[in-house]
């Protein structure tokens, strides 16, 4: 699937954006993405992909419970899921529903995205950590375009 860049880039921010109002007030994604199809997309620069911003928005609620322990897994000893910036969260539930059922979208070009997505919310370090848990999670779920094996018992989350 091709599409313009900007507008999947734009539709990545908007994921974000509707994700953590999702944790943060309830909803369900099919009330957000109209709420965001009809009142937010109008505020960004470059309209989103609609049908990438639904994918994504659809997707990770769909797959939250294996998301989130792929994503706790590959924390650090001591850090759980819970003790991250609701805004991570999202971003690395974003990040990992694209690199396991986004198989279109080179690792590395994900990756990059999610690190660009960070920085628009953040000023700080936190795009490294960003990189950083995201490059841990492509190296198992997309071993084989690092020219890694598969690492046994790797499933798709």
């Amino acid at each position: 699937m091709s599409g313009n860049p900007d507008a999947r880039h734009a539709a990545r921010i908007a994921a974000v954006q509707a994700l953590y109002q999702m944790e943060l007030a309830g909803g369900n994604a099919e009330e957000t993405l109209e709420e965001f199809a009809a009142h937010r997309f109008s505020d960004f620069d470059v309209v989103p992909d609609r049908d990438f911003f639904a994918a994504i928005l659809r997707g990770v609620p769909q797959h939250q419970m294996e998301i989130d322990r792929s994503i706790a897994d590959s924390l650090a000893t001591g850090w759980t899921l819970a003790r991250i910036d609701s805004i991570l969260r999202a971003i690395l539930r974003c990040g990992l529903f694209e690199l396991v059922a986004r198989r279109d979208v080179p690792a590395r070009t994900i990756i990059d995205e999610y690190v660009a997505v960070t920085r628009a919310f953040f000023g700080g370090e936190e795009h490294g950590f960003v990189n950083g848990v995201l490059d841990g999670l492509a190296r198992r779920k997309r071993a084989t375009e690092f020219g890694l094996p598969t690492p046994e018992g790797e499933s798709d989350f």
